[in-house]
């Protein structure tokens, strides 16, 4: 842990107790995540100057850490206050801008050997998870609001396309003052076969339902009534309706059967 050794040298003299060793080890962590200490109090104090170290006279109060933090360019400020309850470190951070609080309650036992406050090696344990729960319920709590407000102003500098821009299904309206190409296909066109289920939407043509009602030759006549003993009544069906007649085109229904005059 790069630093660490070198603040915690920096304050050895001072550092008396398991709660001091757990304020350097915070002090640094903010340190590390782009803080600098402005000075010990909640009251700004002419002396007040931006530091890596801990400021004189930050743990003259043993009961009560009270340390003010600026992040480097200035646009964050954070209170933080410590309180050992026990066996226990109660720890308080304020966010000047946003008013956003994050605390943390930890076990001076599972981080801090008071019997080894002399030898930095053996100092402190669990070293890895004090910083992963410092930065997940101190810092990070109190950098959300300002990630969010960062997000939103870029949205609004670049407002977000429309579905038009987006959408490569949209079906674009027709309009009658467009000239359409025209339906026929190019016979000399070898990959215009099927050309219609390729493109539903288009104006080509070649596909593969063959619709007697649009293939471009004369109709004939169809009539439905082919095939019965009686004309189906107007209406039976509808003009254009696709139909198969019940007997083959172009035979009329059967008439009254003419005697046969062998019959006679």
């Amino acid at each position: 842990m790069a630093g660490l050794e070198v603040l915690f040298a920096s304050a050895a003299p001072t550092i008396t107790c398991a709660q001091d060793a757990l304020v350097c080890f915070l002090h640094w962590e903010l340190v590390m995540r782009g803080y600098h200490c402005v000075g010990a109090g909640e009251q700004p104090q002419p002396s007040d100057k931006k530091s890596e170290l801990l400021p004189v006279g930050w743990n003259n109060n043993k009961d009560l850490y009270v340390l003010r933090y600026e992040s480097k360019d200035g646009s964050r400020k954070l209170l933080v206050k410590a309180v050992p309850v026990e066996k226990s470190m109660i720890i308080n951070a304020l966010e000047y801008g946003s008013q956003h609080v994050s605390d943390l309650t930890l076990n001076l036992d599972d981080h801090i050997d008071s019997e080894n406050l002399l030898d930095f090696p053996r100092t402190y344990r669990n070293s890895e998870e004090l910083r992963c729960r410092i930065g997940s319920e101190i810092i990070t709590p109190l950098h959300e609001p300002w990630d969010k407000t960062s997000v939103s102003s870029s949205q609004r500098e670049f407002p977000p396309a429309t579905a038009r821009e987006v959408d490569p299904l949209q079906i674009h309206p027709q309009h009658p003052h467009i000239s359409r190409p025209p339906s026929w296909c190019d016979p000399l066109g070898p990959f215009a076969v099927g050309g219609e289920d390729l493109d539903p939407f288009g104006y080509r043509r070649g596909g593969m339902i063959v619709d007697p009602l649009r293939s471009g030759f004369p109709r004939v006549q169809v009539d439905p009534s082919s095939g019965l003993p009686n004309r189906l009544p107007p209406g039976a069906v509808p003009p254009g309706a696709r139909f198969d007649p019940f007997g083959p085109i172009g035979t009329s229904p059967a008439g009254p059967r003419r005697p046969d005059r062998s019959d006679q």
